[in-house]
């Protein structure tokens, strides 16, 4: 029996693709939600165990919901070459739509697409088969990363390629009918690893932190930590030509996977929220995602929320520990990208700081309340999505979607709670047919949504 974690307990694979239909709804989902949850995380083939946590092939799994019914789940491997045993290195060079697509999924234009950071999107239908990889009409010819950026404000999506070798960092911008407006290579970037990033109302937000390329990683994935990486925080204008007057400013030793958002204080100061860990917490979630020893219990280790501050008129930083939990996985309202919001939602793993079960919390930024639901022994919720509520005024009126994973039951199911307060009994659960393993990003995409020039016919 294996004894890689991402491949026992909550993180076993699935050994097949499934369909069901009409699915048993307790309590009543709200009729705005009509559309779908999607989800994706890595989902080796049967027999097959990669070398690290994030080698493994992507799954998608989508829930569909339509006035009030729960009309189908199923779930769809992403069909890369990556899938077939394809490598991603060839004699010409990197193979860009070798790709395990198993990191998240977004809707951009009326298309749907499998995203992992080191290889084109893929575009899957909206009964979530494969299309095929994705190039924006052939103005793509680097990788995409997984955390691309939608402007609510202007509908334009950012996002941006990231490589161990020159050129290190390259920022894209598409419109909000998809097609790519710019491309602009970004000047003192380094070989860091940047896995997500964020927008402000003015600037592009970079974060470089303690992980940078090691030749010496043999799991697939090049990166390690290095004392003599500096972290730093990359400020990038928005606009023509911004690439070129972007500033670099020095923070403390760390890293951030995720960030929650960014946005321009009343000073002008940029703000920047999301969690990140020290030499010790990566080096013990690293060993989790290949497998070594001296690991935690989950992906993440010593994961503390923090909020960096720059000050683009003086040049000086500030930066704090903002929450004393362990916690990943950061979403808002995605109204407030790039502007201030108050609510920000995570999930809590268990700790020796007084959290024993993993744990859904709401934090409120202007009162310091943080409200938590814990859940009960052998449960596992995904990533909290956000869903307004018709006609919603507040930034917290709305729903919280997440899918709970039961070991001792061996079953799945999704929960649709009140984002106001989501200790409440849940508004809605619907009952999944499986088990479903835990993934790690997915997205709410509404029936609306899917009527951009990538629309195809689905039901």
């Amino acid at each position: 029996m294996t004894s890689k974690p991402y491949l026992t307990g909550h993180y076993t694979p699935v050994a097949d693709e499934v369909t069901a239909t009409e699915l048993t709804v307790e309590g009543a989902l709200p009729p705005e939600l009509t559309g779908r949850l999607i989800r994706n995380g890595h989902n080796p083939k049967p027999g097959i165990t990669p070398t690290h946590w994030f080698k493994g092939s992507g799954m998608v799994h989508g829930i569909r919901l339509r006035e009030g019914r729960a009309e189908w789940y199923r779930n769809r491997w992403v069909h890369t070459p990556a899938l077939d045993g394809a490598p991603y290195m060839t004699e010409q060079g990197p193979d860009l739509t070798a790709s395990t697509a198993g990191t998240h999924v977004i809707e951009h234009a009326g298309r749907l697409l499998a995203l992992c950071e080191a290889n084109l999107p893929f575009e899957l239908t909206p009964e979530l088969e494969t299309v095929g990889a994705y190039d924006f009409g052939g103005r793509l010819r680097s990788a995409m990363t997984a955390h691309p950026k939608e402007d609510p404000q202007t509908g334009e999506l950012h996002f941006f390629s990231s490589s161990p070798f020159p050129p290190y960092l390259i920022h894209h911008v598409a419109s909000a009918d998809g097609q790519v407006l710019d491309s602009q290579e970004v000047p003192g970037a380094t070989a860091a690893l940047k896995h997500d990033f964020a927008l402000t109302e003015h600037h592009v937000v970079f974060l470089e932190g303690s992980v940078t390329f090691d030749p010496s990683e043999h799991s697939g994935i090049p990166y390690g930590w290095s004392d003599a990486q500096p972290s730093r925080i990359g400020v990038l204008p928005r606009g023509a030509g911004g690439a070129g007057r972007v500033r670099w400013y020095e923070i403390g030793q760390g890293f951030a996977m995720h960030l929650a958002n960014a946005y321009e204080d009343a000073r002008g100061r940029i703000v920047i929220e999301g969690p990140s860990v020290g030499r010790d917490g990566w080096r013990r979630s690293w060993n989790w995602w290949v497998g070594a020893p001296d690991r935690g219990a989950e992906p993440t280790s010593g994961s503390r929320g923090r909020r960096w501050t720059v000050d683009p008129a003086t040049g000086r930083t500030g930066e704090e520990e903002s929450d004393d939990l362990t916690v990943e996985f950061p979403t808002i309202n995605e109204a407030f990208t790039g502007r201030e919001h108050r609510y920000q939602y995570a999930l809590a793993f268990p700790d020796d700081r007084g959290v024993g079960r993993h744990t859904l919390v709401k934090y409120d930024r202007v009162t310091g309340e943080r409200r938590l639901r814990p859940f009960g022994a052998g449960q596992l919720p995904s990533e909290a999505v956000f869903v307004p509520a018709a006609g919603a005024t507040e930034e917290d009126a709305g729903y919280l979607l997440t899918v709970v994973g039961d070991l001792d039951a061996g079953a799945s199911r999704l929960l649709v709670l009140d984002a106001g307060d989501p200790a409440l009994a849940p508004v809605a659960t619907v009952h999944l047919p499986r088990r479903v393993p835990a993934m790690i990003h997915g997205s709410w995409i509404p029936d609306a949504a899917l009527t951009g020039p990538g629309q195809r016919a689905g039901r």
